[in-house]
């Protein structure tokens, strides 16, 4: 996928790809929020793109930066209906696993065990007290099961052993994500029926969460929030030779910053300084898409059930 370019969203994989076979592309609009359908149908596709085959939906507002409080609002409302479009056959009575991935200790790694505190649990009330609410409710349970370096234990072999005592009938995983490009940072959702593979937005990939590994099929959402330092100053040099019309060294050039980068600071990773507030928007945002999703309420009473 070009020098050393390295990104977690299938979107960006596809421009940079843009003539290939065994692709389907379909893009829409809801509001402000851009909707791109990316089906990877072929297995020579999902090697060029570095993916693997299944389906990516990526949701785009760039005016999250913002912060708009009714384009929250709007976004977890589009979050919620394509989850629902992607698991249609899901019972009323269904069990639904809830994985935090990343570590809550490091602001950018945060975003999955952030949701997995804000997801409204259900699991104890269906279990132990089924009378105890007006209507049917989803059980629902929530971990964040740590990464490696804190745990000692491989996230894949905490998650199987929790998946083997709950029996859940879908995991949704959530991570944080690495970007082709910074302006992407905080302003997208991915969810793909593929699984998720943790550590991936920080090149750190350890063991997969799939259908395959678990025997349970595994939603993933992710958020971009890092972004390597190599494209970075790639973009840099594409800009400049842009705006001033000199192409001539621009990939000796690009060429020398990665190089610069790599042997002087390795694969470093970036991020925003607002990181914080970032990370707690999108948190909330991608929480309360998943309590409409999977508890069908309207937006208000999930507001009130979390708060």
């Amino acid at each position: 996928m070009g020098r050393s370019i390295y990104t977690d969203l299938a979107l960006e994989s596809r421009e940079m790809n843009p003539r290939i076979d065994g692709v389907e592309e379909i893009n829409e609009r809801d509001g402000e929020i851009s909707i791109t359908r990316i089906k990877i149908t072929a297995d020579e596709a999902a090697k060029k793109l570095d993916k693997q085959k299944g389906s990516y939906i990526t949701l785009d507002a760039p005016e999250l930066v913002n912060r708009p409080l009714d384009l929250f609002e709007a976004m977890s409302k589009c979050l919620c209906k394509e989850i629902k479009l992607m698991i249609p056959k899901l019972g009323e009575n269904a069990s639904i696993m809830i994985t935090g991935l990343g570590n809550r200790m490091i602001t950018p790694d945060s975003l999955g065990p952030r949701v997995a505190e804000q997801v409204y649990v259900t699991r104890h009330i269906t279990e132990y007290m089924p009378d105890a609410m007006d209507h049917p409710l989803r059980s629902v349970c929530s971990v964040a099961p740590g990464v490696l370096g804190v745990t000692g234990v491989e996230t894949s072999e905490i998650v199987r052993g929790i998946v083997e005592h709950v029996k859940p009938d879908l995991i949704i995983a959530i991570d944080s994500l690495a970007a082709r490009r910074a302006s992407r940072i905080s302003t997208m959702i991915q969810l793909t029926d593929t699984g998720i593979s943790p550590g991936s937005g920080v090149g750190n990939t350890r063991a997969g969460l799939t259908l395959e590994s678990l025997g349970v099929p595994v939603m993933a959402i992710g958020v971009p929030l890092v972004v390597y330092a190599s494209t970075v100053a790639q973009d840099t040099i594409e800009l400049m030779a842009d705006e001033t019309g000199l192409h001539n060294d621009e990939e000796r050039l690009k060429a020398l910053a990665e190089k610069v980068i790599s042997e002087h600071m390795g694969p470093m990773i970036m991020t925003p300084k607002d990181i914080d507030s970032m990370v707690g928007d999108m948190s909330r945002i991608i929480a309360d898409g998943i309590n409409l999703a999977i508890h069908d309420m309207n937006y208000d009473e999930v507001k009130a059930l979390i708060a």
